[in-house]
């Protein structure tokens, strides 16, 4: 088996920021319109309309990607709604932003009652678990469009979420200082992003059926890769209101530790003490033989939100998540850096620009 990797699976994520220059070129001048203006530029995990009388408006966009076709695999679709809100929520946290409600859709092959109902179940339990509502959604059956693993299973499922933030509390790591603490919080496992090179791995090049029971993991494979992404609002607005110096909220997802390099301040990072992966990303990487430069750019590896904090605040940012029943770590510190370098020292790498590299 040859060395696997995002772009050899067919996720070519150069090739995609050249061709969305295009898009934002275009996008971009809608910013002159309405009345209402945004105050952060594209790029960042949410955007923020200013309300006026101090009140912003958070709002992001995504969707599940090709966890869904895992879904359709073992035909099991009653988490697959949590990952929906999970990626949406975890992203308008980050700007210091409290979620209120979410909107879906839900495009299909068909409209089966039994698939909408488990996709309803999961879209309910995220929502609990990140106390939001869903007031609306829009459902279209587009049969023409729509393929997926299982004929008439089709369907690709994205949500829109709105918070609220105070215009001067809005965080975008602007005051962040060399020797501020680095923070992970726990993952639940691959969460939403890099199922397409996960898929190629497992089901393709080594031949591995959905159910098929893996030791290591405890679970079959297929059961493993749909292990709902984690939602942490409950411990990040805890710690927004805990009245520590907390300087910025990354989600680690497509880029993994390099969405430390999104904030505002120009500062890099060292990172000394890296958790333990949890078993599947050491699984993929040993059946696919893939890279530690590929697995740190694809994948959370087992860190999947980040809080920068004063590290006078560490100790105590800690407890206020492990009070929650939520594993964090010390991972490092933020260092003066304008070229904005991740340092992975553990594994020896360094991130910058859109890869890692080995040193």
């Amino acid at each position: 088996m040859t060395d696997a990797s995002y772009t050899k699976a067919g996720v070519n994520t150069v090739e995609e920021e050249t061709a969305l220059a295009g898009l934002l070129k275009w996008v971009g001048k809608t910013l002159e319109f309405g009345a209402r203006r945004s105050a952060l530029d594209f790029g960042y995990f949410a955007s923020v309309l200013d309300l006026g009388n101090g009140l912003g408006l958070a709002l992001s966009t995504d969707g599940v990607g090709s966890k869904l076709l895992v879904a359709q695999l073992l035909d099991k679709y009653d988490t697959i709604g949590i990952d929906c809100v999970a990626m949406n929520v975890n992203d308008v946290l980050c700007v210091g932003a409290e979620p209120l409600c979410m909107l879906d859709y839900i495009a299909v092959q068909e409209a089966d009652r039994d698939l909408l109902e488990q996709i309803g179940k999961g879209l309910y339990e995220g929502a609990r678990q990140a106390n939001i509502s869903i007031p609306g959604g829009e459902i279209s059956q587009i049969r023409e469009i729509i393929k997926g693993e299982r004929e008439g299973r089709g369907f690709d499922l994205a949500g829109a979420c709105v918070g609220l933030v105070p215009m001067d509390r809005i965080l975008v790591g602007q005051s962040i200082q060399p020797g501020d603490a680095v923070i992970g919080l726990r993952s639940s496992g691959i969460h939403s992003n890099g199922l397409t090179l996960a898929r190629e791995v497992f089901f393709k090049k080594a031949g591995y059926q959905p159910d098929r029971y893996v030791g290591e993991l405890g679970r079959t494979i297929g059961e493993e890769l749909l292990e709902p992404t984690r939602i942490y609002v409950r411990e990040i607005l805890e710690l927004l209101r805990s009245g520590l110096d907390i300087k910025a909220l990354i989600h680690i997802t497509s880029d993994g530790f390099l969405n430390l390099a999104r904030v505002q301040a120009k500062v890099g990072y060292v990172l000394e003490a890296l958790p333990d992966p949890q078993p599947i990303f050491t699984l993929l990487q040993q059946v696919g033989r893939v890279s530690d430069e590929e697995m740190f750019f694809v994948y959370n590896m087992g860190t999947g939100f980040c809080v920068v904090v004063a590290a006078a605040d560490a100790d105590r940012a800690l407890d206020v998540v492990g009070r929650l029943g939520l594993e964090a770590f010390r991972l490092g510190r933020a260092v003066s850096d304008p070229e904005r370098k991740v340092h992975l020292v553990p594994r020896r790498l360094v991130g910058e620009g859109s890869r890692f590299r080995r040193i």
